[in-house]
Formats: structure tokens, sequence, C-alpha cells
């Protein structure tokens, strides 16, 4: 913590003070990623592989379909099971085309992992996934995608484009899902209950952005 002088101070040092509380403030308090508040009627587009597919449940059971249930958004499922990020950049300006979103729930990496496919190159797909939505004036939100492993842990570069792009990043909830038996239907894909988790997960980052 900065603590100001008890002693009288100049008007020069005051000044240069205030300025530097201020600068402070804004690398600092920008960092809170934020988004414009969605209007009335406005599409979400939820883009990745199984995980956004709903593989592990129903249709109806899935992350989108609870998402657009918890939030009233329209909210379209664009998911493709065993898609790995590559094939996802090529097939994302399609489907922004064709549902021109407000906001882009991006969710992919996690074949690339289950591949072994280079996780630069991944991390390198994502970013310019990003950059297309980003391009065409469509916000992003980021879901982090755990590795195979142990800690089940998100791929660092998630955090790190998130900070780049300055985007609202939700890296916890798929790791806590596949952690947890009660909340998964096999190895890498949650069940119903997992998936309400994750809507749950992403619509309060979603009002804290700001979005709803």
């Amino acid at each position: 913590m900065l603590r100001l002088p008890a002693h009288p101070v100049s008007p020069r040092i005051g000044a240069w003070i205030v300025a530097l509380l201020l600068a402070l403030c804004a690398s600092g308090c920008g960092q809170q990623s934020k988004l414009p508040p969605l209007a009335p009627g406005s599409v979400v587009l939820a883009f990745g592989d199984s995980l956004t597919y709903g593989t592990g449940a129903s249709e109806e059971e899935s992350y989108p379909a609870q998402l657009a249930q918890l939030s009233g958004l329209r909210v379209v499922r664009e998911g493709v099971p065993g898609e790995v990020s590559a094939s996802g950049l090529e097939r994302l300006p399609a489907a922004l085309d064709e549902h021109r979103p407000k906001l882009l729930l991006l969710c992919h990496g996690g074949n690339d992992f289950l591949q072994r496919l280079p996780k630069a190159q991944a991390a390198e797909n994502l970013r310019a996934m990003i950059r297309l939505a980003k391009a065409r004036g469509i916000d992003v939100l980021l879901i982090g995608t755990p590795e195979p492993g142990f800690t089940l842990s998100p791929a660092e570069f998630y955090a790190e484009i998130a900070k780049e792009f300055r985007l609202p990043y939700e890296g916890e909830v798929l790791s806590k899902i596949l952690r947890d038996g009660n909340l998964k239907a096999d190895q890498v894909h949650p069940n119903a209950q997992g998936y309400r988790l994750m809507a749950e997960r992403v619509y309060a980052l979603l009002k804290k952005a700001g979005a709803v």
C-alpha cells in the first residue's frame, strides 16, 4: 500500500503523488475486464468442441442451453466433438457471419491436449479466433480447458491470452468439475449437473463483467 507522508508537502510533490496514484489506478484497476451490457435479443455464441456441444448430457442439459435458461439470453450452441483448435479457427468465420453475435463464449483447445499437439500452436489459434471476433466488433469471454494430468489445471496460455486481450476469463470451473466424480459423465466430460455448474459460473462472470 502506498502511504502518504504525515507532514505537509509542497504543491509540486503533492501533484506528483496525485499523478502517481492515478497511474497506479489506471494500471491496476484497468486489469478488471468489463463487457458492455447486452441489449435484449442479443445473440451470444457459445463456440468450442464437445464441452460446448454437451457430450455427456442431453442437448437441453448442455452448458449453452442451461446458460440460456439462467440468463434469458439467446445462446447459440456451436460445439463440434473432437474438434482441434486449428479446425475451430477454420470454422469460426462462417459461424460468426451466420449468427452475428454480440458476444463469443470461447472454450477450445482440449482436443489439442488429448492429441498431444503443440500448446504454442493451440494458443496462437485461440488468439486468431479472438482477433476474428474483435475485428467484427464482437466481445469475447474465454473459458480455460484443463490439460490431462494429476492437477487438471488449464494450460497457462489461457490466462496469458485473457490478460493480453483483457478478456473476462473463467479458468476454474472445468477443473473443479473434472475433479469431482459427481459432476462428470466420463474422464473429460461433465454430466448434466456439471454443465449446470459451468453455466452458473459463466453467468456469474457475465454479471461481474457488466454484460447482464
